[in-house]
């Protein structure tokens, strides 16, 4: 190991990972254990290429992320397209405000323009969403989004969107699907050093103000009131880029009574008040409820790090405040867009682990629904999409204007419903509850198992594929799927899914993104009394009944 990080080094052109990778490999040659085990671990592969682009922790080395894993991943997608569309081909950067960020953007850049490629660089410390709108704005042929969206602070990360003659017109501004991924990974594995690929400046322009004005104002005309909105909202970006844009947005539409929680409202990379800066993770909206009991405030807005992502926090029937889930918000915004004739569209569409709830909206209102694999390069692409979401928080509701979720334009539309709502004296609260009634109560949870050795994920997956399952929750299984076969319209991933006979349902995946194994639970229970009680009994039997099988 201690030679194959020796000839990375001769090719780093980063003074500061050049630095930290000499001090290591002469500990190693020293016989410093730990020092071994380092290069053992920043030496175990290249980082894959694949429909999350890239993504890993940031340091020296082939498995880091660094200016010398992006120097040759930009020379593999500038190759790519050079074939497929040009040496004219026009491709968009931007960054978020990670460790690192910033000089990877420069990076990219460079290399792009080296290739002589037109390179436009958005303003740096810009939300992903504004990435994804410049791509099409701009009818750029690709575009590429530097940032870990909400992955530990030692993370970055490399996002590709394809776009104008580099796809197909469904796939105009979506993150890359294969082979799109595998073609662009066989041209990185092909690169040379990353000292040996040119590097320049001169096809590099600054995008126009225009770019970004055209986001704001789109995304705040998602409210069409032109009276200032009386909704109290609290508002926090989690440390993350989304602030400064998102109030810029909300000004735009009319709502002027929103409160920034001011300890997270700064980017900052180390995210120093939360464990995890992911506003799913248990805590991290303490600060926003807290600031948001404290003002009276009518709803609570949470970004991830990068701004693609929303949560929503409301004051429930016990008078206490409590997050809404993903899926939960992911009806509400549903229902908004099936009764929103003017939206293009004929389709709503969500990820196969998302709530079932959403089908049952869209046979509701003679609108067609779509299931996909989990992530918005698949979501975003389903055609005639009005409004898609999984459950992860993520919500893409203007397709037209951004093809990936979307959190600064989900908050103006929820901010639009509580208003909306509150004109008829009804809450949030209320609307879910009359989509219980209407459709029945879909209770959905997600089990996470974080782990240490990614083999474990493996191992797990193999002990459910190896004995069949009869029952879950006292309800014997009546639908076993392996989604590594593909099929009802879904491209093969690892995955499996069991249904019960009480319509129960559970999926198991291992992320895509990081080392944990998810498995998505949902109970639908029918009936005028809407069985709050009884669906929490049953989550909880199917959780036990998974934990068990697991073993993790």
């Amino acid at each position: 190991m201690i030679d194959r990080a020796t000839a990375w080094l001769e090719h780093d052109p980063d003074d500061a990972t050049r630095t930290e990778l000499a001090d290591l490999v002469a500990a190693a040659r020293s016989g410093d254990a730990a020092a071994r085990a380092d290069l053992d671990s920043r030496f175990a592969g290249p980082l894959e290429f694949g429909t999350a682009g890239l993504r890993g922790r940031v340091g020296a080395g082939e498995s880091r992320m660094n200016v010398a894993v992006v120097v040759r991943a930009t020379a593999g997608l500038a190759g790519h397209l050079r074939d497929t569309v040009g040496a004219d081909a026009t491709v968009v950067v931007g960054c978020d405000a990670r460790h690192g960020s910033s000089a990877f953007m420069d990076a990219a850049l460079e290399v792009l323009s080296g290739a002589g490629l037109r390179a436009i660089a958005l303003p740096e410390q810009l939300p992903t969403p504004v990435t994804a709108y410049a791509v099409r704005a701009l009818d750029a042929d690709a575009g590429i989004m530097i940032t870990a969206s909400h992955n530990p602070a030692a993370d970055n990360g490399y996002k590709v969107y394809l776009g104008g003659r580099a796809t197909d017109p469904d796939g105009a501004g979506v993150q890359i699907v294969p082979p799109a991924d595998a073609q662009i990974a066989a041209r990185i594995a092909a690169a040379p050093p990353a000292d040996a690929i040119a590097r320049s400046t001169e096809h590099i322009a600054k995008a126009d103000a225009s770019v970004v004005d055209g986001y704001i104002a789109r995304m705040a005309g998602h409210r069409r009131s032109r009276m200032p909105s009386t909704v109290r909202v609290v508002l926090t970006p989690m440390h993350g880029v989304g602030g400064t844009t998102a109030l810029r947005v909300l000004a735009a539409a009319g709502i002027p009574d929103v409160h920034p929680v001011t300890a997270q409202f700064r980017p900052d990379p180390d995210f120093p008040t939360v464990a995890f800066p992911n506003p799913e993770e248990p805590g991290a909206l303490d600060l926003a409820i807290a600031r948001a009991r404290e003002i009276g405030a009518d709803v609570v807005v949470a970004l991830d790090p990068d701004a693609d992502r929303c949560s929503v926090a409301i004051v429930g029937r016990d008078g206490h405040w409590r997050q809404l889930s993903g899926d939960e918000i992911g009806a509400l915004l549903g229902e908004q867009a099936a009764a929103d004739d003017s939206r293009p569209g004929e389709t709503l569409a969500c990820s196969i682990v998302s709530s079932r709830l959403l089908g049952s909206i869209a046979a509701a209102h003679g609108l067609r629904f779509a299931q996909t694999l989990t992530g918005f390069k698949w979501i975003a692409r389903t055609p005639g999409l009005r409004y898609g979401y999984e459950e992860a928080i993520g919500y893409c509701t203007d397709p037209d204007a951004v093809r990936d979720k979307d959190g600064i334009g989900a908050a103006v539309r929820i901010i639009s419903l509580v208003e909306e709502l509150a004109a008829a004296d009804q809450t949030l609260q209320d609307q879910l509850d009359q989509l219980a009634r209407t459709h029945g109560l879909h209770a959905t949870a997600t089990l996470v198992f974080r782990v240490d050795d990614p083999e474990s994920i493996a191992d797990a997956m193999a002990r459910l594929r190896s004995a069949p399952i009869a029952a879950f929750a006292g309800s014997p299984v009546v639908e076993s799927r392996d989604l590594e076969d593909g099929g009802a319209g879904l491209q093969p991933t690892d995955g499996l899914l069991y249904r019960t006979a009480a319509d129960d349902r559970v999926i198991v995946r291992p992320s895509g993104t990081e080392p944990k194994l998810k498995c998505y639970l949902e109970v639908i229970m029918r009936g005028e009394d809407v069985p709050h009680a009884a669906a929490a009994e049953r989550i909880t039997a199917l959780t036990a009944d998974v934990t068990a099988l697991l073993g993790l």
